[in-house]
């Protein structure tokens, strides 16, 4: 069984097969309409079938990553930190935004526990993969260790073998964690270098004055933390989140296990972010889901040169916008299996 180290992981990341793509491309060509005539479906069908090697799903999961962030004390949010664990506990029950979107596509939802601040009960549905029970508040400080960083990392890995093990074929991303639109946009801001207030937004709802704020929190942590921009490993120790490290973490092992990956929103696509400047490679494995309205979202996904499937003005997180755009793909994968060739059906090419 491969090892769930980073270091290991990293190096087991290849780029996808390009003949492989084109050979895909080539069929769809051949398809009884006009060529490219649908558009993207058609780009979806053939990378997920030269990730996979499969023209079917399945089984498909959701993975909601939670996680508290210290830096919520500074005001940042509209809610308070107790919600994160209240969340929680909805999500296990089945009454959340993810759950609902979750059964329309037919993915499970499995929630991870990565570093809420409350001890949960064996719950089915519920893993617990805790690092901590919240970051520190990373305008006094780191808001993890490196090490801790790196365990992060390292769970989110180990789930992805669970995905390759449970023939998950196709997996999202999700996120529940009050200030953590906080802690992406600090990552944002680190990787690329862009002023805070060009990455921030409104995150729950903040009106101006808290918004203001929260520019000014972010500010003061990369000041005072001064996160190294090549190393992704360092900014998500000073800045980050646990669950932003967990989805980080599966992003890289999803890729090295050979699992495409359809990533939600902000929060999601910081974590895979941080996997991305890990290894490159990884941007071959994502399908990002949708355009958020959070700001900083749409730089990130300039970055990571992955352009999003959905804009439906969306900013919930869970892993909601991944849902919806799971049923894309596999629409397009219907496409791809059942459109006879012209060969096949008698039809007349065109010039």
């Amino acid at each position: 069984m491969p090892q769930f180290d980073l270091e290991t992981t990293l190096k087991r990341i290849l780029a996808v097969d390009a003949d492989r793509m084109n050979a895909i491309q080539a069929h769809l060509d051949q398809q009884t309409k006009p060529k490219g005539s649908l558009g993207r479906l058609e780009e979806f069908a053939r990378r997920y079938t030269a990730i996979t090697g499969r023209r079917d799903i399945r089984k498909k999961a959701i993975f909601t990553f939670a996680g508290d962030h210290g830096v919520a004390e500074e005001g940042v949010s509209a809610f308070p930190s107790e919600v994160t664990a209240q969340m929680v506990f909805n999500f296990v029950y089945g009454g959340a935004g993810i759950n609902a979107l979750a059964r329309h596509a037919g993915a499970d939802v499995i929630v991870v526990d990565m570093g809420v601040d409350f001890d949960f009960p064996p719950l089915p549905g519920l893993l617990v993969k805790k690092v901590g029970r919240g970051t520190r508040n990373f305008t006094q400080g780191p808001a993890m260790s490196r090490e801790a960083a790196v365990r992060c990392l390292e769970a989110g890995i180990e789930l992805a073998r669970f995905c390759k093990e449970s023939r998950f074929d196709l997996v999202g991303t999700g996120d529940m964690g009050i200030a953590n639109t906080t802690s992406s946009s600090a990552i944002a801001a680190a990787v690329t270098g862009l002023p805070v207030d060009s990455v921030t937004h409104r995150g729950t709802g903040i009106d101006d004055a808290t918004l203001a704020n929260k520019i000014r929190v972010i500010e003061a942590g990369l000041k005072r933390n001064a996160p190294d921009p090549k190393d992704p490993v360092d900014i998500l120790a000073k800045v980050g989140g646990f669950e932003i490290g967990g989805i980080a973490g599966l992003v890289l092992g999803c890729a090295a296990e050979g699992i495409p990956v359809v990533v939600d929103g902000f929060i999601s696509t910081a974590g895979a972010l941080i996997a991305s400047e890990l290894n490159p490679h990884v941007r071959d494995y994502l399908f990002a889901a949708h355009q958020s309205v959070e700001i900083g979202h749409a730089r990130i996904l300039e970055r990571l040169g992955e352009r999003p499937m959905l804009n439906l003005e969306m900013r919930l997180g869970e892993g909601t916008g991944g849902a919806l755009a799971m049923s894309l793909i596999e629409a397009a994968l219907r496409m791809l299996r059942e459109v006879k060739t012209f060969a096949e059906a008698g039809v007349s090419e065109g010039d």
